[in-house]
């Protein structure tokens, strides 16, 4: 039996429901200090679902990052949380097939052969319907879900409400408007179903040949601004795979970390999405890739830098790994700059330590460095430099990202993954 609910869209409303859940600021609750409680637990876990946009991201956040909530909380906010990941509140089969006729412009009828209204995944932004072609070829379509956009727009002007995501993506206090014109832009591109759809093609491109690395084809003839049909796949959840055997971990490991760091330090393409619901595992080690939708571009010099900067850290080069990082970073010296190229050398630590174990209490350090940089920038030191526009993203991915290598439990050669494939594109 789906759960379905209209979204609420407008500012006030979905003010008014994320200040209801029992916090100051909305999602604030994930982080309060209180005392645990599944009943306070299950009740975000609604609301942030209901409320899906920028609100149901914060939630998903929670129940896979390390460190985002207190240890003593962890266990009834992961559990409650997981069920939203897994399964968000869907819209109506009316409402989604007005969607899909008004985007694709036809019945419903004659685009698929079949179609089933009851959709298998849900998310915060779309859900997905399990359908076949006329050919016979069964695939995903994912939806936009109905009134999303206005949904999105309402929780950037609600910002200060979603504080608990925002707080650990950056020193938003300090420059609230370059924080909120990188989270519009992004999100405002996932929005943009086309776009993933080329994005989509461009990484199946990058990846082709690897048979370790596959990428759902996109039929370009079902999918529109807010529809994207692409070939339907299956595989196995993080949790499951989490219990294979160490070899086929190990695989799973290697494979993922070349998908991210190919794609940022190869083709510039930086997929800021480490939603553990992107990931399908396969029984061979192979991994399904999905969701294209977060992608930042990553351009002239800050691509150099970013190669050598794993370079260096491939290298065990210290000296420049921190010359480097303090380009990247527009650092200006003093205690801020210290800091923060020390927080910088704990991200490359699997490569400096490699052969390294990434460890969920290694990933929830990630997420105390940032704390201590924001202590830094609210103590007003005059060496405080704000996040170089663009770096906003990166934090998401490595605290999502090394949360999902956590679980796999698995020590890597993540410097010998990382000279492999800059090798074979001439970059090494």
């Amino acid at each position: 039996m789906t759960d379905e609910r209209k979204i609420p869209e407008g500012r006030l409303g979905r003010f008014v429901r994320l200040a209801g859940v029992g916090a100051r600021t909305g999602a604030s609750l994930l982080f309060s200090k209180s005392s645990p409680s599944e009943a306070a637990a299950q009740k975000a876990a609604e609301v942030l679902g209901t409320l899906r946009g920028l609100a149901a991201k914060a939630g998903q956040m929670a129940s896979y990052v390390d460190g985002m909530v207190p240890e003593g909380q962890r266990e009834a906010y992961e559990t409650a949380m997981r069920g939203l990941r897994a399964a968000a509140p869907t819209s109506s089969p009316a409402a989604i097939r007005a969607v899909v006729e008004e985007d694709l412009r036809g019945p419903i009828d004659e685009l698929f052969a079949e179609w089933e209204d009851k959709p298998f995944a849900s998310a915060s932004i779309g859900q997905v319907h399990r359908a076949r072609l006329e050919d016979g070829r069964e695939v995903a379509v994912k939806v936009q879900h109905p009134g999303i956009a206005r949904a999105i727009e309402s929780d950037l002007q609600n910002a200060d409400a979603l504080g608990g995501m925002v707080s650990v993506l950056g020193p938003k206090r300090l420059d609230p408007k370059a924080v909120l014109d990188e989270l519009r832009a992004r999100f405002t591109e996932e929005l943009d179903y086309e776009l993933e759809a080329r994005r989509q093609g461009q990484f199946s491109a990058l990846h082709a040949g690897d048979r370790m690395i596959r990428i759902p084809e996109v039929i370009a003839a079902r999918s529109g601004r807010r529809v994207l049909t692409s070939e339907f796949m299956r595989g196995a959840s993080l949790e499951e795979a989490a219990l294979a055997d160490e070899a086929t971990r190990r695989t799973y490991a290697q494979t993922m970390w070349r998908f991210v760091f190919k794609g940022n330090l190869v083709a510039g393409m930086f997929n800021a999405d480490p939603h553990p619901g992107n990931y399908m595992f396969q029984e061979d080690g192979s991994i399904v890739f999905l969701d294209f939708g977060c992608v930042q571009p990553i351009e002239g010099e800050r691509l150099d830098l970013a190669r050598q900067l794993h370079k260096a850290a491939t290298l065990g080069d210290e000296a420049g790994f921190r010359r480097v990082s303090a380009k990247i970073l527009l650092t200006e010296g003093g205690d801020y700059e210290k800091t923060a190229l020390d927080y910088s050398r704990l991200l490359f630590e699997p490569i400096f330590a490699s052969p390294y174990r990434i460890t969920r209490k290694y990933a929830a350090s990630l997420v105390e460095g940032v704390k201590d940089l924001k202590d830094i920038a609210i103590k007003g030191d005059n060496s405080f430099v704000p996040l170089p526009p663009g770096m906003l993203f990166m934090n998401r991915l490595q605290f999502g990202f090394y949360s999902v290598l956590a679980r796999l439990d698995v020590e890597i050669d993540y410097r010998a993954v990382e000279a492999g494939f800059m090798q074979e594109a001439g970059l090494a």
